[in-house]
């Protein structure tokens, strides 16, 4: 298997606008609507050789029966760009979950706060109990919608619950947003507190992007959007460039750190219809930002869907992705402008 995310020795950014990356782009959109005809090719995207030059990366399915032959008929160049073949497991939204009436509580980012709390913390729906587990993920930041703040977070956190099943319920507006979320809190939403209300946004499955806010109780969260361990943010978003620095905070790894290895991925992800449900449908986005995460180093583990992706710097970095979900070695994330455009967003920071 060839190594993913091989970055080119000089490491300079290399911007989604540059020449290259753009040619590269071309070559792509070329093939991937047919690639995505066969169900065990998982997605494509733009990514460098070691040498710094730009390929096309075509994901496919490690399980898939025919692999080899598989691998063997796809391309090895478009044009001038080179081809890279990279068996995966599936892409899979990045859900914690436990099993009824475990927990792992702990501190920071899976403890109680006492408000108002600080974001990048255990989070999930108070009702999100299903088939002996419960489930959550990571409120991740804090955004305006018409002047009044929201937790931001996946679709799948806050707004999964998309059957009755065995519950006997579906995720609606009004629905509890715990901190920490049922699954550090032994699967009993009265050990955790409610830090806001959903509010339903049904992004999935018909949208672009995975996301879901619940708005703030008051005095519950800390009104300048502070993450922990990053502290502020910009409220000014920028886009994401192959070899850029990022850093994010969340439920199950902290705070964590890689560079953006991938640009304008096409990429199909499992979704459950419920806490520990069977999939209920898969869903292909466009344009995504695929990140680095080694086995042995993840940048997001399940729990840390929902987690906001920035800059690696000190000061009041720069939002630039909405984590969601995850494949081996693999963090994908969609841009933050395109998630604050959908939901009439904005950023609360500096």
């Amino acid at each position: 298997m060839i190594p993913f995310a091989a970055f080119a020795s000089s490491e300079a950014e290399v911007a989604l606008s540059s020449p290259a990356i753009q040619t590269a782009i071309a070559a792509q959109n070329s093939v991937t609507a047919d690639l995505m005809k066969n169900p065990d090719i998982l997605g494509t995207a733009v990514m460098l050789n070691d040498d710094g030059t730009t390929n096309v990366t075509i994901f496919v399915d490690r399980e898939a029966k025919n692999l080899a032959e598989l691998t063997g008929a796809l391309p090895r160049q478009i044009g001038q760009v080179k081809t890279v073949v990279y068996p995966t497991e599936k892409f899979r939204a990045a859900v914690g979950q436990a099993a009824m009436p475990e927990g792992t509580e702990g501190a920071p980012h899976t403890g109680k706060q006492t408000p108002p709390i600080q974001l990048g913390t255990s989070g999930g729906n108070a009702f999100d109990i299903a088939n002996g587990f419960c489930c959550g993920g990571t409120s991740g930041s804090l955004v305006s919608i018409g002047g009044v703040q929201h937790i931001l977070s996946n679709n799948h956190v806050f707004e999964g619950d998309r059957v009755p099943g065995d519950n006997g319920r579906v995720s609606m507006t009004g629905d509890g947003i715990l901190q920490p979320g049922l699954i550090d809190v032994g699967c009993v939403a009265a050990n955790a507190q409610t830090v806001a209300t959903l509010v339903t946004k049904s992004s999935l499955p018909n949208s672009n992007v995975d996301c879901a806010v619940g708005q703030v109780v008051p005095g519950m969260v800390d009104t300048t959007g502070r993450i922990l361990e990053i502290g502020t943010i910009s409220q000014t978003t920028v886009a994401a460039a192959i070899n850029q620095k990022v850093k994010k905070s969340g439920r199950t790894t902290g705070l964590t750190s890689s560079r953006v290895s991938g640009l304008n991925a096409t990429i199909t992800v499992a979704y459950p219809s419920e806490c520990a449900g069977g999939t209920a449908f898969t869903k292909t986005f466009t344009g995504q930002i695929l990140v680095n995460s080694s086995t042995g180093n993840p940048f997001i583990s399940p729990g840390d869907s929902g987690s906001l992706m920035v800059e690696n710097i000190r000061r009041n970095p720069h939002p630039i992705g909405l984590l969601y979900a995850s494949g081996t070695g693999i963090a994908i994330a969609q841009p933050i402008q395109e998630v604050l455009n959908f939901l009439g967003a904005t950023m609360v920071g500096n």
